[in-house]
Protein backbone atom coordinates (compact mmCIF):
# COMPACT_ATOMS: atom_id res chain seq x y z
CA UNK A 1 0.00 0.00 0.00
CA UNK A 2 1.47 3.32 -1.08
CA UNK A 3 2.00 5.99 1.59
CA UNK A 4 0.39 9.26 0.46
CA UNK A 5 1.37 11.42 3.45
CA UNK A 6 3.09 11.01 6.81
CA UNK A 7 4.17 12.75 10.00
CA UNK A 8 6.45 11.70 12.84
CA UNK A 9 6.72 13.03 16.38
CA UNK A 10 8.92 12.13 19.30
CA UNK A 11 8.42 13.21 22.90
CA UNK A 12 9.37 12.32 26.47
CA UNK A 13 7.09 9.94 28.37
CA UNK A 14 5.44 12.69 30.40
CA UNK A 15 1.70 12.36 30.98
CA UNK A 16 1.17 15.90 29.61
CA UNK A 17 2.27 14.66 26.18
CA UNK A 18 -0.64 12.20 25.90
CA UNK A 19 -2.99 15.08 25.04
CA UNK A 20 -0.49 16.46 22.53
CA UNK A 21 -0.22 13.08 20.75
CA UNK A 22 -4.00 12.71 20.74
CA UNK A 23 -4.51 16.18 19.22
CA UNK A 24 -1.71 15.67 16.66
CA UNK A 25 -3.28 12.40 15.46
CA UNK A 26 -6.69 14.05 15.16
CA UNK A 27 -5.24 16.98 13.19
CA UNK A 28 -3.38 14.64 10.83
CA UNK A 29 -6.51 12.50 10.33
CA UNK A 30 -8.57 15.60 9.49
CA UNK A 31 -7.26 15.54 5.89
CA UNK A 32 -9.43 12.43 5.37
CA UNK A 33 -12.57 14.38 6.34
CA UNK A 34 -13.59 11.87 9.03
CA UNK A 35 -16.82 12.08 10.96
CA UNK A 36 -16.73 13.40 14.52
CA UNK A 37 -17.21 9.81 15.71
CA UNK A 38 -14.20 8.64 13.68
CA UNK A 39 -12.06 11.49 15.08
CA UNK A 40 -13.09 10.53 18.61
CA UNK A 41 -12.27 6.86 17.90
CA UNK A 42 -8.79 7.84 16.68
CA UNK A 43 -8.18 10.14 19.64
CA UNK A 44 -9.26 7.47 22.12
CA UNK A 45 -7.09 4.74 20.55
CA UNK A 46 -4.03 7.03 20.42
CA UNK A 47 -4.65 8.10 24.00
CA UNK A 48 -4.67 4.46 25.14
CA UNK A 49 -1.53 3.52 23.19
CA UNK A 50 0.44 6.56 24.35
CA UNK A 51 -0.74 6.19 27.95
CA UNK A 52 0.39 2.53 27.88
CA UNK A 53 3.85 3.66 26.76
CA UNK A 54 4.03 6.38 29.42
CA UNK A 55 2.75 4.27 32.34
CA UNK A 56 4.02 0.78 31.57
CA UNK A 57 7.14 1.16 29.40
CA UNK A 58 8.88 3.55 31.76
CA UNK A 59 7.49 2.83 35.25
CA UNK A 60 10.36 4.49 37.13
CA UNK A 61 11.99 6.89 34.66
CA UNK A 62 11.35 9.19 31.72
CA UNK A 63 11.84 7.67 28.31
CA UNK A 64 11.13 8.37 24.65
CA UNK A 65 7.84 7.78 22.83
CA UNK A 66 7.47 8.03 19.04
CA UNK A 67 4.22 8.61 17.18
CA UNK A 68 4.18 7.97 13.44
CA UNK A 69 1.13 8.78 11.36
CA UNK A 70 0.71 7.55 7.80
CA UNK A 71 -2.03 8.08 5.27
CA UNK A 72 -2.11 5.15 2.89
CA UNK A 73 -4.05 4.84 -0.34
CA UNK A 74 -7.69 3.89 0.04
CA UNK A 75 -8.25 6.18 3.02
CA UNK A 76 -6.26 4.03 5.45
CA UNK A 77 -4.89 5.87 8.47
CA UNK A 78 -1.98 4.02 10.09
CA UNK A 79 -0.77 5.02 13.54
CA UNK A 80 2.39 3.64 15.15
CA UNK A 81 3.20 4.26 18.81
CA UNK A 82 6.65 3.07 19.85
CA UNK A 83 8.66 3.09 23.04
CA UNK A 84 12.07 1.78 24.05
CA UNK A 85 11.02 0.76 27.54
CA UNK A 86 10.71 -2.46 29.51
CA UNK A 87 8.72 -4.30 26.83
CA UNK A 88 5.94 -6.84 27.28
CA UNK A 89 6.91 -10.38 28.24
CA UNK A 90 3.59 -11.94 27.12
CA UNK A 91 1.73 -9.85 24.52
CA UNK A 92 -1.29 -12.19 24.42
CA UNK A 93 -1.69 -11.92 28.20
CA UNK A 94 -1.29 -8.13 28.01
CA UNK A 95 -4.10 -7.99 25.43
CA UNK A 96 -6.46 -9.83 27.80
CA UNK A 97 -9.16 -7.52 29.23
CA UNK A 98 -8.49 -6.44 32.83
CA UNK A 99 -4.81 -7.53 32.79
CA UNK A 100 -2.47 -4.75 33.94
CA UNK A 101 1.07 -4.36 35.18
CA UNK A 102 0.16 -0.93 36.56
CA UNK A 103 -1.31 0.08 39.89
CA UNK A 104 -4.79 -0.87 41.02
CA UNK A 105 -6.33 2.27 39.48
CA UNK A 106 -5.37 0.99 36.00
CA UNK A 107 -8.29 -0.77 34.29
CA UNK A 108 -6.31 -3.15 32.09
CA UNK A 109 -8.59 -2.29 29.15
CA UNK A 110 -6.13 -0.34 26.95
CA UNK A 111 -5.66 -2.90 24.17
CA UNK A 112 -9.37 -3.86 24.28
CA UNK A 113 -10.31 -0.20 23.83
CA UNK A 114 -7.83 0.22 20.94
CA UNK A 115 -9.25 -2.89 19.23
CA UNK A 116 -12.83 -1.64 19.60
CA UNK A 117 -12.06 1.72 17.92
CA UNK A 118 -9.60 0.68 15.20
CA UNK A 119 -9.86 -1.85 12.35
CA UNK A 120 -6.45 -3.44 13.03
CA UNK A 121 -4.24 -3.46 16.13
CA UNK A 122 -0.86 -5.20 16.05
CA UNK A 123 1.55 -5.35 18.97
CA UNK A 124 5.25 -6.22 18.71
CA UNK A 125 7.36 -6.21 21.83
CA UNK A 126 10.74 -7.38 23.06
CA UNK A 127 11.37 -7.44 26.82
CA UNK A 128 14.01 -4.88 27.70
CA UNK A 129 13.89 -3.25 24.25
CA UNK A 130 10.40 -1.78 23.94
CA UNK A 131 7.04 -2.08 22.25
CA UNK A 132 5.45 -0.95 19.00
CA UNK A 133 1.69 -0.74 18.56
CA UNK A 134 0.44 -0.40 14.98
CA UNK A 135 -3.19 0.60 14.46
CA UNK A 136 -5.12 1.08 11.23
CA UNK A 137 -8.49 2.58 10.49
CA UNK A 138 -10.12 3.08 7.11
CA UNK A 139 -11.94 6.39 6.76
CA UNK A 140 -14.65 6.04 4.13
CA UNK A 141 -15.34 8.93 1.79
CA UNK A 142 -18.56 10.65 2.73
CA UNK A 143 -21.54 11.00 0.40
CA UNK A 144 -21.20 14.11 -1.69
CA UNK A 145 -17.44 13.80 -2.00
CA UNK A 146 -14.70 15.67 -0.25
Amino acid sequence: MKVENYAALEFPSRSANEGFARAAAACFAAQLDPTLEEINDIKTAVSEAVTNAIVHAYPDRLGKVALKLRLKEGGILEILVRDWGVGIADVEQARTPLFTTGSEERSGMGFTIMESFMDVVKVRSTPGKGTQVTMRKRISPRMGGR
